[in-house]
């Protein structure tokens, strides 16, 4: 039976927090070690240009998002792991799909409508501050997929619209020209945890509240300490259910230590306890993999070799398929 492909593409923005690791690392590591699967990973380098104007940022983000991944043990030999920019067919396939996608469908792309939006809520043109790239990333991601046929995208729901433009763009070039791409799928869990920030609401780069995954021992304690709580003394009953501690628990502890914990909460656990108990927790899972990473952020020479690697690979399935989208539109030698 032909293993089923999934694809998933990795922004190079920002330093990788607590919440990307249970939220999409973790769960997709585990997952590529599917025996019926061929898994995909790439650093979306050219989709972080859309949000970030700083070259050192997005270079630096590539080396530390790329050092994660490896330090958690994605098995490269296995597993296809390649940066978006190694792959000069997904821009080629980008500007061929450009000319298939209406224009109507990326209008309708939740982030630009948002931006749109935010523009005439200031009394700003609505075009303010749109780039293309802001307007057109719907394309690339759609070159992202349909470039590997991927039948399988784990996406938050966030991005379900993409996967479904995507499949959209495939299917009308499809129709215009040849039977080329596979349609993809949208695969939302449902059961990923999204964890809390500091200040409990959905840890995010873009409220600040994040704890970076590999801080030192000191920094992890003094970051945990920081996690929001309300002024319940020690001996209080406190409801887990609401607190942000209880939650991040519940994401690295086991059914046992969860149930024992919820006992805790409500025998009056005192907070500087729980953070204490947590913070045990959640350095014990990482301390390995802390070590491995700081071994690979000061060898920025195996991290490129292995991304080199996958590119080659990578290229061994986008070579021939851009070779017949050219040949499907009619861009061919003369003969």
């Amino acid at each position: 039976m032909a293993k089923q492909r999934v694809l998933t593409g990795i922004t190079t923005t920002g330093t990788p927090h607590l919440g990307n690791y249970v939220g999409a690392i973790r769960p997709a590591i585990a997952a590529s070690h599917d025996e019926a699967v061929d898994s995909f990973f790439f650093l979306a380098d050219y989709h972080a240009l859309i949000k970030c104007q700083d070259p050192a940022q997005v270079r630096q983000s590539s080396k530390e998002i790329a050092a994660t991944w490896l330090a958690l043990g994605l098995d490269t030999d296995e597993a296809l792991f390649y940066r978006q920019s190694d792959i000069p067919e997904i821009t080629e396939l980008t500007w061929v799909l450009c000319c298939s996608a209406a224009k109507g469908l990326m209008n309708r792309a939740h982030a630009y409508k948002a931006a749109v939006q935010a523009n005439e809520e200031a009394g700003e043109d609505p075009d303010y501050g749109v780039t293309m790239g802001l307007f057109s990333y719907p394309v690339l991601m759609a070159a992202d997929i349909l470039m590997f046929n991927a039948h399988k995208i784990p996406v938050g729901r966030d991005q379900i619209q993409h996967v479904e433009m995507a499949r959209d763009i495939g299917q009308r070039f499809n129709h215009n020209f040849a039977e080329v791409f596979t349609l993809p799928e949208a695969v939302v869990d449902d059961n990923v945890a999204v964890l809390q920030g500091l200040d409990g609401r959905k840890m995010s780069k873009s409220y600040n509240n994040t704890i970076p995954l590999f801080l030192p021992e000191k920094q992890l304690r003094k970051a945990i300490n920081k996690i929001k709580t309300n002024l319940l003394e020690p001996g209080d009953p406190k409801e887990p259910d609401n607190s942000t501690v209880f939650q991040v628990w519940t994401a690295f502890a086991s059914e046992n230590e969860i149930a024992r914990m919820r006992g805790e909460f409500e025998n009056g656990i005192g907070w500087g306890e729980a953070k204490k108990q947590l913070f045990e927790l959640v350095n014990d899972e990482l301390t390995g993999a802390r070590e491995r990473y700081n071994q690979l952020m000061d060898d920025p020479g195996y991290i490129e070799a292995t991304l080199q690697k996958g590119a080659q690979r990578a290229r061994e399935i986008s070579v021939p398929l851009i070779a017949k989208v050219r040949d499907a539109v009619g861009i061919s030698p003369v003969r």
